[in-house]
């Protein structure tokens, strides 16, 4: 082999719709030369390869693929090409399933009501055909291309039923006369051939519209970066070029409403901050020159200059996404039990098929090719996939529906499967446990008050562009406060604001813009202001005339409903951690408030991704709940995630389940829901072999010996579809279940 270079390189891939195409697709790759390491990622129908490109090449994995019948894509913009491709093949998939359904309808109600109909067979038959072998067409290719490869899936056991079934009655058909001449039953089942497709195709559909939802994370993710950028040239002058264009020390402009390009630090100017992107926290933050600034946040009033210190692949933007693709990838699919029992189901029916063929034609006398044939058709018609089919699909849509009743907005059935095995919840701070904006929480006037400085306070704060100015604001306008007029005024960074009013000076502020005026704060005034920052609020004093007027203390409240529903899933044996970006006095403090002993304060990104992994690396299965884009990159790391409704829509894109009240009480209904959604499901695939392992026995004949009974294919349908309608009944079930 040649000399060590490993590169990691995302690819896009098409014709991928289930655990085994995802098996199939890692273990193509891993067979090349050179590659130490493939990680299929279903949901956004890509592959993470990590390989040496001095032993094999993006050409060698899309020719490995190609022979397997799955494509690579290796263009210039290979997300935009896989975008198209995949929005062509849901429209392929959806005109078919609507096509085969509108055909399908003749079929069923010639089948089952019209028995006496003249050329009924031929009926069925015209009907029929282009369901099985064109708009089913798929199935039979994938599965021809499975048994090149020695493997069966759920498209092998619908290509064996439903040809099966349309070829003997085409036989039945074409050459009834064989069938009278050897007594045999001339019954057809065009009608099962066709549903069977129907039902299948509608199962992709569905689940391809899942997965396509998944991928616009990382699309909006994306998004945060601007295309074009203001650098300053070597004179001064300002100039528009692609963001791929910006290096290293290169000198940007960034004005008021733009999103920071790129990671780096401000060197002239002045703003606030919107890095609710980052940090999750609803307050904008100052930066001036020495300041650090982050690319995809937004710049709120003023414009500044920056250097960049971190472009491309290097920001920390990129590398969130990097990682949310990485840790989605991770995720089990739900299809995986169903396709791991139908690779043992198809071939013990074959084999069974078989053998009770052969055992009639060697012991079945005069008779011996009737049985056999009797046998044969039977075991093969009974094993149809269609309640297999349905097992999942039926259990998954009752419970999003339900979900949806109750609030809870399931986007993935991964999610719902997954979210009953949580043992351990990492909560984020602002906006799920908290309201996730600043309001006035306490306001105190002091006796030497009076109702003009109220006015003079709101008419300071009217002009104040400091984040928690709009909280004072609004809650002195509820006072239905009129605002005075006022002037000199001015921002002292870090401190407050001063003005006049009438030739007096008024102050509002911390404490620090107190003590440099020398404004006097009275014993009992200073309990009140420790006690409210004990309780992790902000204390902005109000002052004039040389005291202390009044105090408003401002913080992020707990939502009511928190405390309790904590409580709930602690008592549930769930395991509870809070992580935060904020700082830790204020982290500390909420999570006392609510019960939580477990906490981690002023993190970033990236920093709560990695204590999910290391929780799941002591085996625990976490369930992240989160709403800002900040938790996109922790989300995907957890074996499942939440968002909160009224959070970003990146974290509602990340996450598996969205909560619309953004109440965390809904989170315990969540997991009631997935127990009770899972269990249906077990009970589903149990009904869905019950009729065909009591009755693949006695399609073979084992009862003829003892009772002269032989199951013919009709009885053998009907098996079928008892099982199914078992299955869908049962689902149904689920919408009278409480939470």
């Amino acid at each position: 082999m040649s000399m060590e270079k490993i590169i990691r390189r995302d690819f896009p891939v098409t014709g991928m719709h289930c655990a085994s195409c995802a098996a199939r697709v890692e273990k193509a790759i891993k067979n090349n030369t050179g590659v130490k390491n493939a990680a299929v990622n279903l949901s956004a129908a890509t592959v993470l390869i990590e390989y040496n490109p001095a032993d094999s090449g993006d050409t060698d994995f899309k020719k490995s693929l190609q022979d397997i019948g799955f494509d690579l894509i290796v263009a210039e913009k290979p997300d935009k090409i896989a975008d198209e491709t995949a929005e062509k093949e849901f429209s392929e998939l959806k005109r078919n399933t609507v096509m085969a359904a509108l055909l399908t309808i003749p079929v069923v109600i010639t089948g089952m009501f019209l028995m006496h109909l003249p050329y009924r067979n031929w009926i069925m038959l015209l009907f029929s055909t282009p369901v099985v072998f064109w708009f089913g067409r798929g199935f039979f290719t994938s599965a021809i291309r499975q048994l090149k490869h020695r493997q069966v899936t759920m498209d092998t056991l619908v290509a064996l039923s439903t040809g099966i079934a349309y070829l003997f009655s085409l036989l039945v058909t074409v050459a009834p006369y064989i069938f009278k001449r050897l007594s045999l039953n001339e019954d057809a089942y065009f009608e099962a051939a066709s549903v069977i497709i129907v039902f299948i195709l509608l199962g992709r559909l569905l689940e391809r519209r899942a997965k396509s939802n998944t991928s616009t994370a990382l699309r909006k993710l994306m998004s945060l970066r601007p295309d074009n950028v203001t650098i300053i040239d070597a004179d001064g002058t300002d100039k528009s070029v692609s963001i791929e264009e910006v290096t290293v020390l290169q000198l940007l402009r960034v004005k008021p409403g733009e999103r920071i390009p790129v990671d780096g630090e401000v060197t002239d100017g002045s703003s606030y901050i919107d890095e609710s992107s980052v940090t999750g926290e609803p307050l904008v933050v100052e930066k001036g020159p020495g300041s650090k600034v982050i690319a995809g946040t937004i710049n709120q009033r003023g414009s500044f200059i920056m250097v960049a210190e971190k472009v491309g692949d290097e920001t920390l933007l990129a590398r969130i996404i990097k990682m949310v693709k990485e840790a989605q990838g991770s995720k089990p699919p739900v299809q995986r039990l169903v396709d791991k029992v139908a690779s043992v189901f198809v071939p013990v029916v074959i084999s069974v098929a078989v053998t009770a063929f052969t055992v009639w034609m060697l012991f079945g006398g005069e008779n011996a090719f009737h049985q056999a044939l009797i046998a044969l058709v039977s075991v093969l018609i009974i094993a149809c996939p269609c309640a297999l089919g349905l097992a999942t699909p039926t259990a998954i849509m009752v419970g999003i529906g339900k979900g949806a009743e109750n609030g809870i907005l399931i986007k993935d059935a991964d999610s719902l499967e997954l979210i009953h095995k949580t043992d351990t919840i990492v909560l984020d701070k602002t906006g799920t446990i908290t309201e996730g904006k600043p309001v006035v929480t306490d306001s105190l006037w002091l006796p030497s008050g009076s109702a003009s400085d109220r006015a003079i306070f709101l008419a300071m704060e009217q002009q104040s562009e400091h984040p928690l100015a709009e909280a004072v604001t609004k809650k002195l306008k509820e006072e239905n406060r009129e605002s005075a007029e006022i002037n000199d005024f001015e921002s002292i960074s870090g401190q407050g604001v001063t003005a006049t009013y009438h030739g007096e000076k008024y102050f509002a502020g911390n404490e620090l813009l107190m003590r440099d005026n020398k404004i006097a704060v009275d014993n009992e005034t200073y309990v009140n202001i420790h006690t409210l920052q004990e309780q992790a609020k902000t204390v902005m004093l109000f002052a004039g005339r040389g005291k202390v007027l009044g105090i408003m203390a401002v913080a992020d409240t707990i939502k009511p409903s928190s405390a309790a529903a904590i409580e709930r899933l602690r008592g549930e044996g769930i395991e509870i951690h809070l992580l935060s970006g904020d700082n830790e006095h204020t982290t500390h403090t909420i999570a006392t408030m609510t019960g939580i002993s477990n906490f981690r304060s002023s993190l970033l990104p990236g920093d709560k991704a990695d204590y999910i992994k290391e929780l799941q690396r002591k085996g625990k299965k976490v369930l992240m709940i989160g709403d800002g884009i900040n938790d996109s990159q922790a989300m995907a790391q957890a074996d499942v995630s939440i968002a909160m409704g009224k959070g970003a829509d990146i974290a509602m894109d990340v996450a598996g389940m969205t909560i619309v009240s953004s109440t965390l009480d809904a989170v315990p209904s969540a997991i009631a829901l997935s127990r009770q959604t899972i269990k249906t499901i077990r009970q589903n695939l149990f009904w869905a072999f019950f009729y065909n392992v009591i009755a693949i026995p006695v399609a073979a004949g084992i009862l003829f010996p003892f009772t002269g009974f032989m199951l013919n294919p009709m009885i053998a349908g009907a098996a079928m579809a008892m099982s199914s309608v078992s299955v869908v009944s049962n689902s149904l079930r689920l919408k009278y279940k409480k939470l």
